[in-house]
């Protein structure tokens, strides 16, 4: 039995059970828009229902065409959509599974010039301005709701979660940040919040009492003019006697300035919101927001927190959560590490959505890891996120793999990225692979350093090189001072910095650098409680909008973060995580500097001119230490020297990772590439 009893008891609702407590939370996959990746879409869910999960929401569907969040996006408008739906519902049925259809009114938040609001004030994340909807037209969107539960319910699903959070539409209709209406939709809180009331008093109405509707409630806004704890709360209450089955935790206004699902926010940080309300109402609540483990789960139910607990990234990142936790197999789950870079930023790019750690994710269909009828003797050189990838697909699919590594431990860059304050989840995959390698029985040579005579006079059928990368040394002057360390040194060894210290190059790298600098002590990531107050939350909006000053750790020492490019620092960033970087570099005082040359480096520090424009300035950063982030470049020698030998018996010599394009560190493409490349052997 597993030791998580209260995760997987059967939750009764009256009318139907679901068979644990574990929700997939809403996701927005691209594969929603079109018709014709129904077939993908109902894939992929399938995958995640076979893997145990009690209840599953679907990316968001708008309710009319001017809710569109893209243009010509998702949406349940018409009877002709239905057969499409029907294959998503079926799959899901065909495991016991139960999945709800998001509706999702964008409002602002719609990116198409068609978009509409209670009031006409644009976001700040769209560009277009949205026209203010008449009373009639708020009148016939309410029924636009009910029609689209409707529809779902012929559909096959088995209810509809309402958005009712993250700033969409129903959100700016709460809230007078966004809704300066003086009619009978807009002024006092009573009126504010009516709209939500009468679009669950008609989905009632069109869909009858045993259909499952949850309501997504913004149970903390993070905005300035959101809604205080009495607002949520008597909200909640109403939602509850109008026929609400569920209630669902929504966290922050996509616009808000604190961080809320990114890897350095807690787990758990903000369950309190969610005990708040199940302590207020009646019905089942649910507790959202970087819960990744099932320990984190079990312990927010257990504690009364919760009644079920909502993930949406971790079952991208493996869709046998369910099954492997209630097995007793938490150290085989493939953990969601928060990183966004193949979900969320996919999702702003109107790319379709995926997962760093999993790359099978949303192409379930395309990328089949098929056992093999021919078993190879496969070597992989390199235990970095490449190699480890390659290793472990090409056990599963029944090759002998011995996987080779130089130093005595696996993870290469994610070691390095693990003890970055706020990157601490980067450790969970290191432990999955590890689970892996004992689970398959892969070949592990820790400390080994092969050459290509010895692998060529081995016998393996394949060789995989996955050596990884090195730090790029710039051309400067006096770079083989003391006071010059590369960020491989500084987060590999145990090394003691002064109070004052220069890093060249701000990629990636850079930003983690200086975050590693400016933190002394326990990484706030550690420490719930910690964070809040650094970010300025209150949980509990006893303030309006959950927002309090933040009270800032000062950094240990003062820190400049230098690039040669004359743009803004930290542009090219990921888009969901790059503005927490900045943000924090701006917290502790960092000081930012682009258009930088490097003239030397002497005793004295770092000898730099500062262009801008046709101005030039020259500055001594008077620093103890320099730390190189001035890029990467492949290791790769082993490849070329194998290809000069070619021996017969080796068939097939590959290159994958950071081995073949060092560019940017790129996890993401390193890891599909190495599991696209086991796929084929």
């Amino acid at each position: 039995m597993s030791r998580y009893t209260h995760l997987f008891q059967p939750l009764d609702l009256g009318f139907t059970q679901l068979k644990n407590r574990v929700v997939m939370g809403s996701m927005h996959t691209g594969l929603e828009d079109r018709p014709w990746h129904f077939n993908e879409l109902a894939a992929y869910f399938e995958e995640r229902a076979k893997g145990g999960v009690g209840l599953i929401v679907t990316g968001g569907f708008a309710p009319n065409r001017v809710g569109d969040l893209l243009p010509f996006g998702s949406k349940l408008i018409s009877s002709w959509q239905v057969p499409f739906h029907r294959k998503v519902t079926d799959a899901v049925h065909r495991h016991d599974g139960k999945i709800l259809m998001q509706i999702l009114h964008a409002g602002r938040y719609g990116y198409t010039p068609l978009n509409v609001a209670p009031s006409a004030i644009q976001s700040p994340i769209t560009p277009f301005k949205p026209r203010e909807l008449t009373a009639g037209q708020i009148r016939t969107t309410i029924k636009h709701f009910g029609r689209a539960a409707r529809l779902a319910q012929k559909a096959g699903y088995d209810g509809v979660e309402v958005m009712g959070s993250e700033g969409y539409f129903i959100t700016q209709m709460l809230n007078t940040r966004t809704n300066q209406r003086t009619d009978e939709w807009g002024g006092s809180y009573r009126n504010r919040m009516r709209f939500a009331i009468e679009v669950i008093r008609e989905i009632r109405a069109r869909a009858g009492e045993h259909f499952i509707v949850m309501f997504r409630l913004s149970m903390l806004d993070l905005v300035d003019g959101g809604s205080t704890a009495e607002e949520i709360i008597e909200l909640a209450h109403e939602l509850e006697k109008a026929g609400v089955t569920l209630l669902n935790t929504g966290i922050g206004w996509h616009e808000a300035r604190v961080p809320t699902i990114v890897t350095s926010v807690p787990r758990g940080a903000f369950v309190a919101a969610t005990a708040q309300v199940k302590q207020a109402v009646s019905i089942p609540v649910i507790a959202s927001n970087r819960i990744n483990m099932p320990e984190t789960a079990e312990a927010i139910l257990a504690q009364g927190q919760a009644d079920m607990v909502a993930m949406a990234r971790p079952f991208l990142a493996d869709p046998e959560w369910v099954l492997k936790a209630e097995q007793g197999r938490e150290d085989e789950i493939n953990t969601c590490i928060a990183c966004n870079q193949a979900c969320l930023d996919h999702t702003f790019e109107n790319k379709r959505a995926s997962c760093l750690v999993n790359p099978r994710a949303c192409h379930e269909t395309e990328l089949v890891w098929q056992p093999t009828t021919q078993p190879k003797r496969v070597a992989v050189v390199g235990a970095g996120p490449a190699g480890l990838a390659c290793a472990v697909v090409a056990a599963q699919r029944g090759h002998q793999v011995s996987l080779f590594e130089g130093r005595d431990f696996i993870g290469g860059q994610f070691n390095l990225a693990s003890r970055i304050p706020g990157k601490e989840e980067f450790r969970e995959t290191i432990r999955y692979y590890q689970a892996m390698i004992q689970k398959l029985g892969i070949d592990l040579r820790l400390s080994t350093r092969v050459e290509a005579d010895s692998l060529s006079q081995s016998g393996f059928d394949d060789v995989v090189i996955a050596t990884g990368v090195e730090p790029r040394i710039p051309q400067v002057a006096g770079l083989d001072n003391a006071k010059v360390i590369t960020y491989q040194q500084l987060l590999s060894e145990p090394l003691a910095l002064g109070s004052r210290v220069a890093i060249m190059g701000a990629g990636g790298i850079g930003f983690d650098v200086a975050e590693y600098l400016t933190q002394e002590g326990q990484s706030t990531t550690l420490n719930a409680k910690h964070w809040r107050v650094e970010w300025g939350v209150d949980v509990t909006s006893q303030t309006r909008g959950g927002l309090v000053a933040p009270i800032v750790d000062a950094s240990p020492r003062k820190v400049y973060l230098l690039q040669r490019k004359a743009s803004a620092l930290g542009k090219g960033l990921n888009k969901t995580t790059g503005w927490v970087h900045r943000a924090t570099m701006k917290m502790k005082q960092v000081e930012m500097i682009a258009g930088v040359q490097y003239d030397r480096i002497d005793d004295q520090g770092l000898h730099i001119r500062i262009v801008r424009g046709d101005e030039t300035e020259e500055r001594l950063l008077e620093v103890d230490h320099i730390v190189v982030c001035t890029g990467q470049e492949s290791v790769n020698r082993l490849y070329h020297d194998l290809k000069a030998l070619m021996t017969d018996g080796v068939t097939g010599i590959h290159l994958v990772g950071g081995a073949e394009f060092a560019g940017e560190l790129d996890a993401k493409r390193a890891i599909r590439q190495a599991s696209v490349l086991a796929a084929s052997l």
